[in-house]
């Protein structure tokens, strides 16, 4: 069994940055495909970003392209997400998940976290 925590978010401008990690425990973490999805309010949960065992594989959404980095540390169990511009339509919950295979959909993915939110003001 996984449990994952997420941390790291907060309240911040449009055009900022925060950088959201999350750390894993119970588990071979250097096995598991990481993702971070989000869920807005009154919205379904939509994917982000994935990562592969080695960090060699990092898939995402569209909508966050070029601003959001995901990367991992198998060191210590540690997987992150890196937001940059962050605009006002960023203004989620976001989640952290892990699978054994790195997919975009939320189904493939066994555990979750309990998120952390984030708020882009204006």
């Amino acid at each position: 069994q996984v449990q994952l925590v997420e941390s790291g978010g907060g309240l911040v401008q449009a055009g900022g940055s925060l950088r959201l990690s999350c750390a894993a425990s119970g588990g071979t973490f250097s096995t598991y495909a990481m993702a971070w999805f989000r869920q807005a309010p009154g919205k379904e949960r939509d994917f982000v970003a994935a990562i592969n065992w080695s960090g060699g594989m990092t898939p995402y959404s569209d909508s966050v392209k070029g601003r959001f980095t995901i990367s991992r540390d198998n060191a210590k169990n540690t997987v992150y997400l890196q937001m940059n511009s962050l605009k006002l339509e960023d203004t989620a919950l976001y989640y952290c998940a892990a699978g054994r295979l790195l997919r975009s959909t939320d189904r493939e993915y066994n555990y979750w976290g309990q998120g952390t939110q984030v708020t882009v003001s204006s």
